[in-house]
């Protein structure tokens, strides 16, 4: 990891004892995971169907949960959040101590143009950060500067993308903007729109920068839920439509997360 980033971790340690990781997710530290997975809301318990994954429950809390899944003798640490950016930075940071080859996010992610029907497979080229979350890994608290544009390190996203067609899939790359808030999003959609953007979410440009000081090859893996600008919404529509997002969020996402922690080991 990167030295900003360790000197966050010997702040938190100065008022926390015991191995964080191990306390709020079960993560054992003589283990090397090939990799971490983030996802906000998405308990493997719920998501994976396929009987070729093993999943064992190791931490259980009122909105957090810590999860080991294993695929082919390869082992992923999977971390389970709350949504938002605050809680993804919380819960991942504790995380930075352990031993992984790769990291992943998975999650949902909203379309804003019509060029993204539901169920897409996307990841960010670019996150137009409108959250206040990731700023608190700055030297100061007013550092800030609305709308910033983080960036991914474009030579992985490029390897994941083979990786991806190789399996069948199509990933596709989008600007994606991020908000604090799903409810109040809509009232901005012109100027949200105005960035650029063509994807919406919560939590990729954190996990960008904090990934970042990972210091480890990382990508975020997004699943179409909705689209504003098609007019198909969050919540009611429709189950063949929530099924295309179900088979991207249960299936695709899955697979794809031990391909990259197969090539991990390569």
């Amino acid at each position: 990891m990167k030295q900003r980033l360790q000197r966050a971790l010997d702040c938190m340690k100065r008022y926390n004892t015991g191995i964080m990781y191990r306390e709020c997710f079960g993560f054992e530290p003589d283990t090397e995971y090939d990799v971490l997975v983030i996802a906000p809301g998405w308990k493997p318990t719920k998501i994976i169907k396929d009987p070729a994954y093993k999943v064992t429950e190791l931490s259980q809390h009122s909105y957090f949960s810590g999860y080991l899944v294993e695929k082919d003798g390869m082992k992923a640490a999977w971390a389970q959040t709350a949504s938002g950016a605050c809680n993804v930075l919380d819960h991942a940071i504790i995380c930075a101590d352990m031993k992984f080859r790769r990291c992943v996010f998975a999650g949902a992610v909203g379309g804003l143009t019509d060029s993204f029907e539901i169920g897409d497979l996307c990841t960010p080229e670019v996150c137009i950060s409108a959250v206040y979350a990731n700023h608190y890994l700055d030297d100061t608290l007013t550092d800030m500067h609305l709308f910033e544009k983080i960036y991914p390190h474009t030579e992985y996203i490029g390897k994941v993308a083979k990786i991806a067609e190789n399996a069948g899939y199509a990933l596709k790359t989008a600007k994606v903007f991020c908000t604090d808030s799903i409810s109040l999003e809509y009232s901005h959609l012109d100027e949200i729109k105005a960035t650029g953007a063509e994807l919406i979410e919560m939590e990729t440009g954190t996990f960008y920068t904090l990934a970042d000081l990972f210091d480890v090859p990382s990508v975020a893996l997004l699943a179409v839920s909705d689209n504003s600008a098609t007019g198909v919404p969050l919540l009611g529509r429709g189950d063949e439509l929530a099924q295309r997002y179900i088979n991207t969020r249960s299936t695709i996402i899955p697979d794809m997360i031990f391909r990259i922690a197969r090539d991990g080991r390569e």
